[in-house]
């Protein structure tokens, strides 16, 4: 009973700091409203404003990607909290693939800080020094909620997997490279080259003069600058 009390205690502070919350960044930014009716991953989703379908990025948090331990279940639990639901998303920012950037409030709460609270994300700490986020993510550590409850090994935070997926995927393509010999009659324009190694044969030994437009002997210069 005791730890029960405990946990309503604690959704009622969190409620409560959710109004807080989105009272103070109401004036930050524009307030859309509308219904949850797609959830792309843990931190993403589409809301119709009307008639019209936002894709929203929740501010302050990250997410496990596709392929990394506890990505469907932060899906799963965000689908829970928002999918269906009319929801309140005010607006921080717009990002480079042009979706909307805001905190997302249903039922009156507010969604990233429940997320981060129960284990389901990671405070992306590159764009938030919210403190209160990094509390409740404090405490979701400590008491080994969600993904915190993996094997260290397994608790790679999101930036950290892209940023080695990247990395991995460049390693791959160079190894790809130098295991295959460059041959004549495959390729005929620069945007096929993957390296200016591979250009210059195919100037040199193809004759593929069309490569070295202004004749300075220096095939594709986008790529062999």
């Amino acid at each position: 009973m005791e730890v029960s009390n405990r946990q309503a205690i604690r959704r009622t502070a969190l409620v409560l700091l959710s109004s807080l919350l989105a009272s103070a960044v109401l004036a930050a930014g524009r307030v859309l409203e509308g219904r949850v009716t797609r959830v792309i991953d843990g931190d993403t989703i589409e809301v119709l404003v009307e008639k019209r379908p936002i894709r929203v990025r929740v501010a302050g948090i990250d997410t496990p990607e596709r392929g990394q331990p506890w990505a469907s279940r932060s899906k799963q639990a965000l689908s829970e909290r928002v999918f269906g639901k009319e929801v309140r998303v005010i607006e921080v920012a717009v990002d480079v693939y042009g979706r909307t950037i805001g905190e997302v409030y249903a039922d009156n709460a507010c969604v990233g800080c429940e997320l981060v609270r129960d284990g389901h994300a990671w405070v992306y700490r590159r764009f938030t020094d919210d403190a209160v986020l990094f509390q409740l993510e404090d405490e979701a550590r400590e008491a080994q909620r969600g993904l915190w409850a993996l094997p260290e090994s397994e608790r790679v935070p999101p930036w950290e997997w892209r940023r080695l997926g990247k990395k991995a995927r460049e390693d791959r393509r160079l190894r790809a490279q130098k295991a295959q010999p460059f041959e004549c009659g495959i390729k005929r324009v620069c945007r096929e080259m993957i390296s200016c190694e591979e250009a210059r044969f195919h100037l040199v030994k193809c004759g593929l003069a069309q490569l070295d437009g202004d004749g300075d002997g220096v095939p594709c210069e986008s790529i062999c600058r």
